[in-house]
């Protein structure tokens, strides 16, 4: 992470990412940005019949809603580590900026 200033834009990720984590309790809730400029957030499904991680709801949120790729995508978890970014990258490929944080939305 770096000093600087998240850009507006991915700052409202980042807010979207922490409101949906701390409104459904999940383990992770994430935002992303299509090229579009329309945002898509979600939070970890975790049923017996259904596993997904909240960045793979975000991607499967965009693609149902016909986006044609991402621009930019944030992660907010309690779990250590990288994210499983598979889904973004097959989507939108891996240019895509994926900023990652903790459970109060600040980026690692």
């Amino acid at each position: 992470m770096t000093d600087a200033p998240l850009p507006p834009e991915d700052a409202k990720l980042v807010t979207l990412a922490r409101a949906t984590r701390a409104r459904t309790g999940a383990a992770e809730g994430a935002a992303v940005r299509d090229l579009d400029g329309r945002t898509y957030a979600a939070a970890t499904v975790a049923l017996e019949s259904l596993s997904l991680t909240a960045l793979e709801v975000c991607v499967a949120m965009a693609i149902a809603s016909g986006s044609r790729g991402l621009e930019a995508a944030v992660v907010l978890t309690a779990a250590d580590g990288t994210p499983d970014l598979a889904a973004v990258h097959e989507f939108a490929g891996t240019d895509v900026v994926v900023h990652v944080g903790d459970h109060r939305g600040t980026l690692r």
